[in-house]
């Protein structure tokens, strides 16, 4: 389970990502030193979105897996308790 530390900066990041579209709304194109400027921000803040998701891509796999195996563990359990009552 995803602590609320990060919970708390994936959504700083989403923030992050709605203040870099409004601020490139507001850029004019022949402002190039705020164009490159904001590019990079947009880039570091895509990287860290990419990093964020394959985290939770990761953690969706791992309870898969749990969900799985518990689920493999309870038929087990309830074909054992079967055959004892026969």
């Amino acid at each position: 389970m995803r602590s609320e530390e990060a919970k708390a900066a994936g959504e700083a990041l989403l923030r992050r990502l709605r203040r870099l579209v409004a601020r490139a709304g507001a850029v004019k194109e022949t402002d190039h030193k705020q164009l490159l400027a904001l590019l990079d921000d947009l880039e570091t803040t895509r990287r860290a979105l990419l990093k964020e998701c394959a985290e939770v891509a990761g953690e969706m796999r791992q309870a898969s897996v749990r969900t799985t195996a518990i689920g493999a563990y309870l038929r087990n359990a309830q074909v054992h308790r079967g055959k004892r009552h026969s």
